[in-house]
């Protein structure tokens, strides 16, 4: 299956910001992530495959690890403080390649002139930091959690574009998830969906993706940079 445009898209080849959500939409980070979360819950007794792991890919971590095991609030925080402790000392750029086309869409976006930022739930200190190891220098700003700051999607959609200046009349939104696209919709921002792994079939269309695509080239397509 290809490209399937939802509703009408003719602004998305126009509106001049591009936010991207990080985690399955960037880059493929799921594989890292899923190695991560299974080592800090199989301490905690949980023995999880990665089909049971899906839910953790898209909400804020300690949402999601509630979602996946039966575990209170304070566990739950305690557990992601681990994550993070571990991801940081054992996940190497070679874990989470920029998905496929990603690095030559941005920059063809960029020199069309669009100003690109990421908008993501992953901590944003985080975020900058994986962009930077992987070479990505094409984002104009970077927006994520921030503790005591900074908490919810729509949270870090608006801080991106506090941070770029923008409204959110300029701007559409590239997400795997429903979270981003229901996000978007509580600013008035469409949202194209990608399916990258993580999305339940029809996830996307529910939430009310403008378009849904399934790889970086049918993005491309969709805001007319390729084909």
């Amino acid at each position: 299956m290809g490209t399937s445009v939802l509703a009408d898209a003719s602004c998305l080849r126009s509106r001049p910001v591009v936010l991207f959500d990080f985690d399955g939409t960037v880059a493929d980070t799921q594989p890292a992530i899923f190695r991560v979360v299974r080592e800090v819950l199989s301490r905690r007794g949980y023995d999880l495959l990665d089909e049971q792991l899906f839910p953790l890919i898209g909400p804020p971590l300690e949402e999601g690890i509630r979602l996946v095991c039966d575990i209170d609030a304070e566990g739950a925080l305690e557990a992601v403080s681990e994550y993070r402790r571990l991801f940081e000392e054992t996940v190497t750029v070679d874990e989470i390649p920029l998905l496929p086309g990603m690095s030559d869409l941005l920059v063809d976006l960029r020199a069309r002139g669009r100003r690109l930022a990421v908008a993501t739930s992953r901590i944003e200190s985080s975020a900058i930091a994986l962009l930077s190891a992987l070479g990505v220098t094409q984002f104009h700003a970077v927006a994520g959690r921030v503790p005591g700051v900074r908490y919810s999607k729509v949270e870090s959609i608006s801080a991106a574009l506090e941070m770029l200046g923008a409204d959110a009349r300029d701007a559409i939104m590239v997400g795997d998830r429903k979270y981003d696209v229901l996000g978007a919709a509580e600013l008035g921002i469409p949202c194209i969906g990608l399916y990258s792994g993580a999305a339940e079939p029809g996830e996307l269309e529910g939430a009310g993706a403008v378009a849904v695509c399934r790889s970086v080239d049918e993005i491309a397509s969709v805001l007319g940079v390729w084909g």
